[in-house]
């Protein structure tokens, strides 16, 4: 009796080939100190005895951006992140230099996030980008992106996607977000290189800079944990069930302060809002001026700035309409 023997295409990251049901911690060998100590940036990969989709989950593209991080430590500490079928290669930590000084940036100063699909001799923003689009991108089928506000701004939980993109909108469903918001493709971002590419990514945003918010980390672990499902990798048995369907924003705007003060939101995050409610207050230290600020639209919060005084100007409560909401 002959035996058909099962064959499995060849999956070699970083130099390394990863046999079925192994399991792989790589380093991404990109940059250096200035006393010549090479930077590490690790790469857990996971790969089933089966073969099936490729899922890369990555966070801290943006040095100070923690809840993603925690989100994929989470998901390795409990040990999710080893499939039934195809390959989870987790990337908890992508700007090693931004994350060890708690800054946005690399040391160049330049965002990395703003700097794909990026060059062999660029800057250092831009070799980061050049070789995770060359080392790792190409084996990925879906991207799930972590990242948070900037600079005190506090992003309620939320996926980022092309509406016109049926599939990513379909995914970004499964992954079961409070809101899920039509976000078009900015110049040398990720997510246009990925799209670029005719793959498949999910912007997550949720909470502020250098801060862990339990809120969003949770939404987060789960939307991983159902995305994972969906895509037939892992069958979990925690409770992923669905007690929501996702609300679908469109043009968000930012309401800007209407003077330079003292800022106190009166709004909750992430709550429904109508034209003309007072969201908030800017006042003078001195008790001689307050100014009531009301929503010029209706929509959902979806973002708030947390930062106790603010200048003339500054972005401070984003508001986003509801898809299909009249004008």
């Amino acid at each position: 009796m002959s035996t058909v023997k099962k064959e499995f295409k060849k999956m070699v990251i970083l130099g390394q080939e990863i046999l079925p049901g192994k399991s792989v911690q790589l380093n991404f060998d990109v940059a250096h100190l200035h006393t010549r100590t090479p930077i590490l940036v690790p790469v857990i990969v996971e790969r089933a005895k089966e073969d099936g989709p490729t899922v890369l989950l990555m966070a801290g593209l943006h040095g100070d951006e923690i809840n993603g991080v925690e989100i994929i430590r989470r998901f390795l500490r409990k040990k999710l992140h080893k499939p039934s079928k195809g390959t989870i290669i987790c990337l908890p930590v992508f700007n090693i230099f931004g994350f060890l000084n708690l800054q946005r940036e690399l040391p160049d100063g330049r965002d990395l996030n703003r700097s794909f699909p990026g060059s062999s001799n660029g800057s250092l923003a831009s070799q980061f980008a050049f070789h995770f689009m060359k080392e790792l991108a190409p084996h990925c089928d879906y991207i799930i992106d972590f990242h948070t506000g900037a600079s005190q701004r506090n992003n309620f939980p939320q996926i980022r996607t092309v509406f016109k993109d049926e599939e990513s909108v379909e995914l970004a469903r499964v992954f079961n977000p409070p809101f899920i918001l039509n976000s078009n493709l900015i110049s040398k971002t990720l997510r246009e290189s990925i799209v670029k590419r005719k793959k498949k990514i999910l912007l997550y945003e949720g909470g502020k800079s250098n801060s862990i918010d339990e809120h969003v980390v949770e939404e987060g672990l789960n939307g991983v944990k159902r995305v994972i499902s969906h895509l037939g990798m892992r069958n979990y048995k925690y409770d992923i069930t669905k007690d929501r369907e996702p609300i679908l924003l469109v043009e968000s705007k930012w309401m800007r302060a209407p003077s330079s003060g003292m800022f106190q939101a009166l709004i909750e995050n992430g709550a429904a809002v109508f034209k003309g409610d007072v969201i908030g207050i800017v006042t003078d230290p001195y008790g001689n001026y307050e100014k009531k600020i009301k929503a010029t639209q209706d929509g959902f919060i979806i973002c708030t700035n947390e930062s106790p005084v603010v200048y003339k100007g500054d972005a401070i409560i984003n508001i986003a309409k509801k898809l299909n909401q009249p004008s």
